[in-house]
């Protein structure tokens, strides 16, 4: 199943066809998309007995919206890829490492950015959407509290987030549109019904102005130090989950500032990150 936010109203998303939930539901569901987390388990009961194909119409992807437009809760986990690690010089972690991107960078996924200074990087990640909360949820039923996954870019001013010594990551993870997401939620099953769920391609491409394009990611999340069910397990053991955080789980190597010499993003310059069973965003960059 396929959960979008369609100019601003929820939907289920077959091919190229949207079903508009609150009408369909009869006004049993909400159109607002940050909504139906209150519910998600009634949701998924309804959403199992539709059939998007005879009651979908078309739609415009320019349309798509965040899936999650306001999460309560934002965690992204640092340095959860080993290869990522050593292009920053860092050991790999005995224990995650967290930080937040705050709700307001949250941006759909087709979307110009406007960039922040001359040191701003590319992360791309697979983020979780939680469906089911709660406290010290063990592994073994942690995919049981997923609402779904989505694909999402973790943009980084580095100049900000390394402000200080220590340095502090939020605030330049947090920029307007640093954290677009999309283009729609994939229920866990229908993930899992033809691949391995904890196996899935990442990469990030990136298209300078003139059409040239150059893989800048690649990897798989089968890497991940702290699988999805772990990370879960250790974000809960100490915060409550909320029914719609989102968790971005982590990038594999590649991102600029990993680079010799380092790289970073240019105004008219465009990155699309894709996952295997999810699909891709895009974002097109612009002076700020």
């Amino acid at each position: 199943m396929r959960v979008a936010n369609l100019a601003g109203r929820l939907v289920l998303i077959e091919g190229e066809l949207a079903l508009d939930v609150e009408t369909a539901s009869g006004g049993r569901l909400p159109a607002e998309p940050q909504r139906v987390f209150e519910a998600w388990p009634s949701f998924l009961a309804w959403a199992a007995g539709q059939s998007v194909m005879e009651a979908g119409a078309p739609f415009e992807h320019e349309q798509l919206g965040p899936c999650v437009p306001r999460p309560p809760q934002v965690f992204a986990i640092g340095l959860n890829y080993a290869n990522h690690a050593d292009e920053s010089g860092f050991a790999v972690p005995d224990d995650p490492v967290v930080f937040t991107k705050f709700p307001s960078s949250i941006t759909g996924p087709d979307v110009e950015v406007g960039l922040s200074g001359d040191r701003v990087d590319w992360e791309a990640e697979l983020v979780v959407v939680i469906g089911v909360g709660g406290r010290r949820i063990a592994e073994a039923d942690a995919w049981g509290h997923v609402a779904g996954l989505t694909v999402g870019q973790d943009l980084s001013d580095r100049t900000v987030q390394f402000w200080g010594d220590p340095p502090q990551f939020s605030l330049g993870k947090s920029m307007a549109g640093y954290a677009p997401i999309g283009p729609w939620l994939v229920t866990p099953d229908e993930i899992a019904a033809d691949r391995e769920i904890s196996d899935l391609g990442i990469e990030c491409v990136l298209t300078e102005a003139d059409g040239r394009q150059r893989v800048l990611q690649s990897g798989r999340t089968q890497d991940m130090i702290f699988p999805v069910p772990a990370i879960l397990a250790r974000l809960s053991a100490i915060v409550e989950l909320l029914p719609g955080d989102l968790v971005f789980t982590g990038t594999p190597a590649g991102v600029g500032v990993g680079r010799t010499p380092p790289e970073f993003l240019r105004p008219g310059q465009s990155l699309t990150t894709s996952i295997e069973g999810i699909g891709s965003i895009r974002q097109r960059f612009t002076r700020g």
